[in-house]
């Protein structure tokens, strides 16, 4: 499944009416789990700091989402935002200038070709890295990236089941996935050797999880994918699976899951 399209869609709509650009964060933080697990990370890293001022990187920053929420929620800090997609950026750019929020640059970059040296105290890179065929050099551009005790949060699907995959013979349901995901021990073994410590590393999307995940976001994009007339039939989809949806995505936040189909690891230099 393409799942680009559907995200440029609703880039698109966001576009003609940005006013509802708040709305929409507000939506994929309730939505989607990983943003569950994110910003309860976000907010632990912010402890570590204390009051000090935070430099961050949202290393593949789409819609801005958590570039907004780090506004809001970690400061002091300052963020450079990037994403590789030019109409994403500006239209980030445009809404965050037409808010007044002062501490965020916008720019168009490839994670592989970057070349910042000991600046940032976080890097933040949600649901990119399994885009990226070359992702130890793009690790490797993280490390020079950090600051000397900085973080580098990575969320990812896994390999068990990640982009819906659950055995050798299927394909992601992700097409322009590069890999299925990763697990701990893959992270591991490509962080350690460039000089990162593992700070922490949860499995995401267990059991409850991944029935949550298939219910409110799987379904709904197989059908758009199928005909764009499922947008108007989505409201009342949604108005049915809500109640067991956010039931399902509590009991897996709450649980600690030995595999999951998302992994969130946090590494430190």
């Amino acid at each position: 499944m393409h799942y680009d399209p559907i995200k440029d869609i609703f880039a698109t709509i966001l576009r003609k009416f940005p006013f509802l650009r708040i709305i929409f964060y507000k939506l994929l933080d309730l939505m989607f789990l990983r943003s569950w697990y994110v910003r309860r990370e976000l907010f632990r890293i912010r402890n570590v700091f204390g009051k000090n001022k935070m430099t961050i990187y949202d290393a593949g920053s789409g819609y801005g989402q958590y570039t907004y929420f780090m506004t809001k929620h970690l400061m002091p800090c300052t963020i450079f935002s990037v994403d590789i997609k030019d109409q994403w950026i500006m239209d980030s750019r445009e809404f965050f200038n037409r808010q007044k929020i002062s501490n965020v640059d916008f720019a168009i970059e490839d994670l592989t070709n970057i070349e910042h040296q000991n600046r940032f105290d976080l890097i933040i890179c949600v649901d990119v890295m399994e885009h990226i065929e070359e992702d130890v050099k793009v690790f490797r551009n993280f490390y020079n990236a950090l600051k000397k005790g900085g973080y580098l949060l990575i969320n990812s699907p896994s390999t068990f089941g990640g982009s819906d995959v659950h055995d050798e013979k299927e394909e992601s349901f992700i097409s322009e996935h590069a890999r299925v995901g990763y697990s701990h021990e893959d992270l591991e073994k490509k962080l350690i050797p460039l000089g990162y410590s593992i700070y922490r590393s949860r499995y995401t999307y267990g059991f409850w999880g991944d029935k949550a995940w298939r219910l409110s976001i799987k379904y709904p994009m197989v059908m758009l994918n199928a005909s764009k007339v499922f947008f108007i039939i989505l409201p009342f989809y949604y108005l049915m699976a809500l109640p067991f949806t956010f039931i399902m995505m509590n009991m897996d936040f709450l649980s600690k899951n030995k595999v999951g189909s998302g992994i969130n690891f946090i590494a430190k230099k």
